[in-house]
């Protein structure tokens, strides 16, 4: 699933992760061209001067401009927004007060059901993963979910093969922005903006980097839908995240059954820094579930792509063993946005800086340079 497609396809479409979902392909994390388009307003000037065609003198009031309008006080757009919100907020109850149609409950009981046996089987597990982990096995999994791909786009689908990848993550700041389909209640919502605000806030901490939640103009946009309102959720995606290719709309609104969530993120061009993200999550979600996939969702969309089943203990990982962020996926978080490594690097690259950042986190010795022995 993706996001802004180009205003104009010029550059090729890198995709980078995927869906979280059983027995479907993991997360995928669209890297997509974002094209500006700026709209001028252009104001049309005429002759002002008044002057009367008998070329009689013109009298200045008459000439001069009208004033413009006085805007109304503060205190009047403030309580004009407080209305327009509880306008919306009761037509949004209204929507939520209508019954789900048997799509959406058949989703919920299917949903339950996957929850109900992934926890009866040891999985799911809620801990941190706070098992020792040394530098060697920090930078292989780093390697693993930051510099490969698991899919890449052909003829504008996407296949699936796993290749080599730029590194790449956020340079501004990260602002998440919440919008929620008409069937989520109020208390579902307020629960959900709860749970995403502490998420931020620890991502931020773990990362070093500014992720906050925002009531509008952010650029990591999290939408909770379900079965009822994905199907019209085109209009919502398109304001949200301007420049929407028609196409990952489309993957939205088709979403499968066996992928619970979904997450997209977009770069300018080739660049390797995002700009633009979006994730979908299914509003039928269980709790354990719901709040798993927005631990993994917003961290992959900050830049750790893949997932691999050599990567442990961790989220980034298909058996489903971890619902949510462990330590070590905080270590991969902080080793991605460590200041030494720069969007764009290959593993050659990264690789031998991820291993200094590696051991500094771990504690672990730093590695002795090669000696080389010759004679004269």
């Amino acid at each position: 699933m993706s996001v802004p497609a180009p205003i104009r396809a010029a550059c090729p479409a890198v995709p980078a992760a995927g869906q979280r979902g059983r027995a479907a392909p993991p997360r995928l994390l669209g890297v997509l061209l974002l094209t500006s388009a700026l709209a001028l307003a252009g104001c049309a000037t005429g002759d002002r001067s008044g002057a009367p065609d008998d070329g009689a003198a013109t009298d200045a009031s008459a000439a001069a401009p009208a004033p413009r309008p006085a805007e109304p006080p503060s205190e009047v757009r403030q309580a004009a927004l407080r209305k327009e919100r509880a306008e919306r907020a009761r037509a949004a109850e209204a929507a939520a007060a209508q019954p789900p149609s048997p799509a959406s409950q058949t989703m919920r009981r299917y949903l339950a059901g996957i929850e109900d046996t992934l926890i009866a089987r040891g999985l799911m597990r809620t801990d941190r993963g706070d098992v020792p982990t040394d530098a060697a096995r920090l930078v292989e999994d780093f390697v693993a979910v930051a510099l490969r791909d698991e899919y890449e786009r052909q003829g504008g689908a996407l296949v699936r093969r796993v290749h080599d990848a730029p590194l790449r993550r956020w340079s501004g700041p990260v602002r998440l922005q919440l919008d929620f389909g008409a069937s989520v209640d109020a208390a579902t919502r307020t629960r959900d903006r709860a749970a995403v605000a502490d998420y931020a806030a620890r991502l931020s901490q773990a990362s070093g980097h500014p992720i906050t939640l925002t009531g509008s103009g952010g650029n990591f946009a999290v939408l909770f839908v379900s079965e009822d309102d994905r199907r019209s959720v085109g209009p919502r995606l398109a304001r949200l995240v301007p420049g929407i290719p028609a196409a990952d709309v489309q993957a939205i609104v088709d979403l499968k059954p066996q992928n619970y969530c979904t997450v997209f993120a977009y770069s300018r061009g080739a660049a390797p820094e995002y700009v633009r993200a979006v994730a979908v999550i299914r509003a039928e979600l269980p709790e354990r579930m719901r709040l798993s996939c927005i631990h993994e969702e917003l961290a992959q969309g900050l830049g750790l792509t893949n997932d691999s089943p050599a990567v442990r203990p961790s989220i980034f990982n298909d058996d489903e063993e971890f619902a949510l962020l462990t330590r070590h996926d905080e270590l991969l978080l902080r080793i991605l946005y460590d200041r030494r490594l720069r969007p764009g690097m290959t593993e050659a690259e990264a690789r031998p800086i991820a291993a200094r950042i590696a051991a500094e986190l771990t504690g672990a010795p730093p590695a002795e340079p090669a000696r080389h022995s010759g004679g004269a």
